[in-house]
């Protein structure tokens, strides 16, 4: 693995260690915190509301990302945030067992997604300048994996053993603390190692002969002419509005999965949940998207949009049927949800790459930094407004008097909400030929 131990570390080295702490804090912040907090007996509006807020750093991060370059090396900032990173874990377990733990934990959660997101940035940056451009190349597929092997540890393994540590301990705030204090353990080691055998590229240094006020002016000419590109408001409808079903459902489903069936949940454990989520939903996401991209390269995107718009939502109704008849089986459950994951899988292939095709032309990394950005808002005020919609709907027995309301009506609501994605699909245009595999 060790070139030279001097020197220079191998990639194979530093990248698998680099993505992992890349995926990690965006999962645990997004995906953890959801399931701790109903758990802990967060009420789902509050929940819902408070933990939207903390996609916010990844919705902003192209405005403070020019700044990076002009204060110390990339190598720096990379290492710093996993340290940071190290430090906010270590504060949400040392104060989640206390009755303030709501407010503190919240709040290290937002600082937590804010070095998060510029970690993102910064190792971004160094993968481009330590390795050449056809070791970029090579390496672009394992980088991938170790992000989506973040996405194991942080959706299922993480959720698993903070489920067998609330049975073992009988202590859902300890078990969660010990789950988030592995995790500070995990950063501060893997800091210390990058400290100490991360490469140092000769083209890794700060720009200090370039002044805040340039790259404020550049920044603003950049942003002007990304609201200036042909069809960019039907191209922000489609950005905001396309994912609209699966933001909505993001907050939610897993408080569904282990609510109590009295309140119209499943009544699975964290433990299962974990289960689902970090194997069976994981490998649907990924052949969701693996067959997208095949499906695309043959095709075209403008052919399979619709296919995928649809594979995108329709989907959304096995939470409906299930929210509806409250299976115990866990087969079927997980049958269901690996259904729903496979086709946001699928779908979400459009979705990404018409962010790649509207960010072409001049300054298309910076536009599509914009795209990504309106992506994550996407995402954010859906999830913020999920737990009140949640609240306000089960008020109305749509289906009967005896039939389950808490989440049933949520989820015809997430159906209903679709026609935002075939709306916004209508809209944009898109060449015949992008996307195709040229012969």
């Amino acid at each position: 693995m060790i070139q030279n131990m001097k020197n220079q570390l191998s990639p194979w080295g530093w990248i698998p260690t680099v993505y992992i702490c890349e995926g990690l804090p965006y999962f645990a912040v997004n995906t953890l915190t959801v399931l701790m907090y109903v758990n802990l007996g967060i009420g789902l509006k509050e929940m819902a509301f408070y933990t939207g807020w903390l996609y916010l750093p990844w919705v902003v991060k192209p405005f403070w990302s020019p700044f990076i370059d002009i204060f110390s090396t990339k190598r720096k900032w990379t290492i710093a945030m996993q340290l940071l990173i190290g430090i906010t874990l270590a504060l949400v377990a040392f104060t989640l067992p206390t009755s303030f733990f709501f407010s503190v934990t919240l709040a290290a959660f937002w600082l937590m997604a804010f070095f998060s997101a510029t970690h993102d940035i910064a190792a971004d940056g160094y993968y481009m300048l330590e390795l050449d451009p056809h070791r970029q190349a090579a390496f672009v597929g394992v980088r991938s994996t170790f992000y989506r092997i973040a996405s194991v540890i942080g959706q299922g393994g993480l959720v698993m053993l903070a489920g067998y540590l609330e049975k073992r301990y009988d202590d859902v705030p300890l078990a969660w603390a010990t789950v988030f204090g592995i995790m500070s353990v995990f950063f501060f080691m893997v800091s210390l190692y990058h400290w100490r055998f991360l490469p140092r590229p000769a083209s890794d240094h700060p720009m200090p002969d370039v002044k805040v006020g340039s790259i404020l002016k550049d920044f603003a000419s950049t942003f002007s002419t990304f609201f200036k590109k042909t069809d960019i408001a039907n191209a922000l409808v489609f950005m905001l509005l396309y994912r609209l079903p699966e933001a909505l459902c993001i907050k939610l489903v897993q408080p569904f999965l282990v609510g109590p069936r009295e309140l119209g949940g499943l009544a699975l454990t964290t433990s299962e949940v974990g289960f689902i989520n970090g194997t069976a939903g994981v490998i649907a996401l990924l052949l969701g998207g693996i067959v997208g991209g095949i499906a695309i390269s043959v095709g075209g995107l403008k052919k399979w949009l619709w296919p995928m718009a649809l594979s995108l939502t329709l989907p959304c109704i096995f939470y409906c049927i299930l929210a509806m008849s409250q299976p115990e089986s866990f087969v079927w459950i997980t049958i269901a949800v690996f259904i729903e994951q496979f086709g946001y899988g699928f779908g979400f292939t459009a979705y990404m790459l018409y962010l790649i095709y509207f960010s072409r032309g001049e300054n298309q990394t910076s536009h599509y930094a914009f795209c990504t950005a309106f992506m994550a808002m996407g995402m954010m005020l859906p999830g913020m407004a999920a737990g009140w919609l949640h609240e306000t709907l089960q008020k109305f027995h749509l289906f009967g008097a005896d039939s389950p309301q808490g989440y049933t009506n949520f989820f015809w609501f997430v159906m209903l909400a679709s026609i935002a994605t075939f709306y916004s699909c209508l809209k944009i245009k898109i060449n015949p030929e992008f996307g195709k595999k040229k012969v």
